[in-house]
């Protein structure tokens, strides 16, 4: 985006997109603050028609040249219920003031966009040439816990180490957590970190117990690698594969499809299918109509058979049909399942059968 008709002396870009132009890095989100009131700012924009106006949280959206930009009042925030939504406060007040309310000092650098100049108030730039991250101050896990989820995926995103003072005040947070947080702002922050599908993040999410942010029960790493895994069949909801492994994890606001995947992984756990000498048919009875997520998530309990349903069992299809069984003047009842299971356990051991020898199978079934 080019906001060059937008250069004034207090307006700035701010946290990511300053911090990945410094990593030489793609930047999707644009950031742009105003050192005083925006909306005021907008309304003396030459050709720029206001979008829209949050007045509370002094921010507003103008349209300029066709392009939509947001743009924020510097402001500071307390959090009075911690590990909520913070209170705004002092719309207007000074840059320095604005960029300590944030998270880590790598995403409170201010970037003129009128001389280019970087502000620093924190040493972010100089934790940016060490790969560390950093807090701002002492307080910054119990005012907002999912920066802690935010902090391992900068970590994995950048290859950057806690700061080790950091690190002993997230260690310390895990030991005292208070649960009663914002459940939808860690499940944001969890989809953004394990939707970049890294084994490296699910690690130190087990290692330094960051899941006991929404459990206290214990959870070991699976031995499985899931990376690899969803390389290969290419799930759409990635995150949930790892999340869900989790105990408690219904904590968490999930949506229909989230909750369903979950069942159907708790429901794989309690059949049959740990056992290596479970039949090709009772594997393929089990999966069949599972999401691809469920599936994926029990590799974690037994990866060969999953592989085998995936690689091999799920493309066995059966081609004949209740029309078919009807032709032959046998009436609709509960018979039909059982015989589409039994052709279909002959196909899983014969997969090169096709259709006639299905409608033979068939007969042969209802002793025609």
């Amino acid at each position: 985006m080019n906001i060059i008709s937008l250069q004034d002396k207090n307006l700035y870009y701010i946290g990511g997109i300053v911090r990945d132009k410094l990593l030489g890095k793609d930047s999707f989100d644009i950031d742009i603050t105003y050192e005083g009131d925006a909306i005021e700012f907008a309304k003396t924009i030459q050709n720029a028609e206001i979008v829209q106006i949050n007045e509370p949280f002094g921010t507003v959206k103008i349209k300029l040249n066709g392009e939509e930009i947001d743009i924020a009042s510097t402001r500071c925030e307390t959090y009075p219920l911690k590990g909520h939504l913070p209170l705004v406060s002092n719309i207007g007040c000074s840059l320095k003031e604005d960029v300590l309310r944030r998270d880590f000092t790598i995403n409170a650098l201010a970037q003129s966009t009128l001389t280019e100049e970087i502000t620093d108030y924190t040493g972010g730039l100089n934790d940016i040439k060490n790969k560390v991250l950093r807090v701002l101050h002492n307080n910054s896990f119990i005012d907002d816990p999912t920066r802690i989820v935010r902090g391992l995926k900068f970590t994995v995103r950048f290859g950057f180490e806690l700061e080790e003072h950091t690190k002993k005040l997230q260690n310390e947070y895990l030991k005292n957590i208070n649960y009663d947080m914002s459940y939808k702002r860690l499940k944001k922050e969890l989809i953004e970190t394990f939707n970049l599908n890294s084994n490296e993040a699910f690690e130190k999410f087990v290692e330094q117990k960051i899941y006991k942010l929404i459990t206290p029960q214990d959870f070991n790493l699976p031995k499985v690698n899931l990376e690899e895994m969803v390389k290969k069949y290419n799930p759409k909801n990635i995150w949930i594969i790892y999340v869900g492994l989790i105990p408690e994890v219904s904590k968490l606001p999930l949506n229909k499809v989230e909750k369903k995947i979950v069942e159907d992984f708790q429901k794989l756990c309690e059949s049959k299918l740990i056992s290596e000498s479970t039949s090709d048919f009772d594997i393929y009875k089990n999966f069949d109509g599972m999401n691809l997520e469920s599936i994926l998530m029990f590799a974690t309990i037994n990866k060969s058979i999953v592989i085998k349903y995936l690689d091999e069992l799920s493309k066995i299809k059966l081609e004949i049909n209740g029309s078919d069984l009807q032709n032959m003047g046998i009436k609709p009842s509960p018979k039909y399942q059982e015989c589409f299971n039994y052709i279909l356990e002959e196909k899983i051991k014969n997969p090169a059968i096709e259709k006639p020898q299905e409608i033979q199978l068939a007969k042969k079934f209802f002793k025609l």
